[in-house]
């Protein structure tokens, strides 16, 4: 299912204008089901503010400072950070404590996105009993789509039945094979699914369609892709892309996770010489709004590779935010409770004073809790 540009402001026109349903004439009033519009018309501002904020918690246990924002600051999704080797068992208790924050008051009710990194191979942060052992991207590589697709499923349903309901995977970077060892933030740890865009768009696509029919969302990342960098953004400042351009072949990935119904996008902390020298890709409306949503017509969520990493150092915690999702971006991630405050507070700040930022915010609010209704969250 793609979400579409025309239903989002066709929702946005009808929040604007929602009124309380009329009673039927005979029997007891119905109870409406909750859509993603109708949830959004009843949020105050700071809900939807916080609908745009992913905060990261150790997978053991729920974080004090974690579970104290989703009350805070409304924050409407999580992800599990850190590796665990209690399966199902630990994971569970953890995924219901943070779920147990959500209300009327702190997120109008509506669930949490619950993510994890679980590709395969050395990213495998979930593991025990109840988790099956997955090989290396590089491996799944190998194997027939449908057969990935199936085993796909598989490991999403794994991840549902601990309460998960969000895996950022596939990475849908392709790394040239010549240079795969001196890719250190994918190649390196065998994270591509091959080297070739063609079989990595394919592959990419099984899972996405494998783990979304075991009801699992997906995010391909990381866009415009990181395949033909040397440094690690999480642990490089500057990390600079020059080869790859606005309409190239190693987009094709992405367009094939796109085709097959992925709800959500990540974006790169890279910068891309050839399409936006000035700026990190999850920063710039050239490559989110002009690539990713024109070009590649995405209308599902983007969300930001971790914006504590040291390639965004560059702006302070609450500017990233807001040059985010001015960028055209919906959810940014950060992977400890401490930039929270001060990304929740620049977003309310700029929405209250400027209307056009406002809009963005109900949009990309919008776009969230539509992929919350798909996955059955509201």
């Amino acid at each position: 299912m793609r979400l579409r540009t025309a239903s989002i402001a066709t929702a946005l026109l009808l929040v604007a204008g929602a009124s309380t349903p009329a009673v039927p004439a005979e029997g007891a009033p119905k109870r409406e089901a909750r859509t993603a519009a109708s949830v959004l018309a009843g949020m105050t501002l700071p809900q939807r503010v916080g609908e745009l904020l992913m905060v990261g918690t150790p997978t053991s246990r729920p974080s004090t400072a974690a579970l104290a924002t989703i009350g805070r600051y409304h924050v409407g999704s999580v992800i599990l950070m850190g590796n665990s080797t209690g399966g199902r068992a630990e994971v569970a208790p953890t995924v219901a404590a943070l779920q147990d924050r959500t209300s009327a008051a702190a997120t109008a009710s509506t669930r949490l996105f619950v993510a994890v990194d679980q590709e395969g191979g050395k990213v495998q942060h979930l593991k025990g009993p109840g988790f099956a052992a997955m090989p290396s991207a590089l491996t799944q590589g190998t194997w027939a789509p449908s057969a990935l697709r199936a085993e796909a499923r598989s490991w999403a349903g794994q991840l549902s039945a601990a309460g998960v309901n969000l895996d950022l995977a596939p990475v849908t970077d392709t790394v040239p094979s010549a240079h795969a060892d001196d890719n250190a933030p994918i190649g390196h740890w065998q994270r591509e699914l091959g080297h070739r865009p063609g079989p990595v768009g394919t592959h990419a696509a099984a899972i996405v369609r494998g783990m979304g029919a075991a009801g699992v969302a997906t995010s391909a990342k990381h866009f415009p892709g990181l395949g033909r960098v040397t440094g690690n953004t999480d642990l490089v400042r500057t990390v600079v892309d020059r080869r790859t351009t606005r309409h190239d072949a190693y987009l094709k990935p992405f367009a094939a996770t796109i085709e097959a119904g992925v709800p959500l996008v990540m974006m790169s902390l890279a910068t891309y010489r050839r399409i936006d020298a000035g700026v990190p890709a999850a920063f710039s409306r050239r490559i989110v709004t002009g690539m990713l949503r024109h070009d590649l017509a995405f209308d599902g969520v983007v969300i930001s590779d971790s914006l504590t990493a040291a390639a965004a150092q560059r702006y302070g915690a609450g500017e990233r935010a807001v040059r985010f999702v001015q960028a055209g971006g919906d959810i940014a991630l950060v992977t400890e409770a401490g930039p929270i405050a001060g990304m929740y507070a620049a977003l309310l700040d700029k929405a209250r004073t400027d209307p056009a930022f406002r809009k963005r915010v109900d949009a990309s609010a919008l776009r969230v809790l539509q992929a919350k209704e798909r996955f059955g969250l509201l």
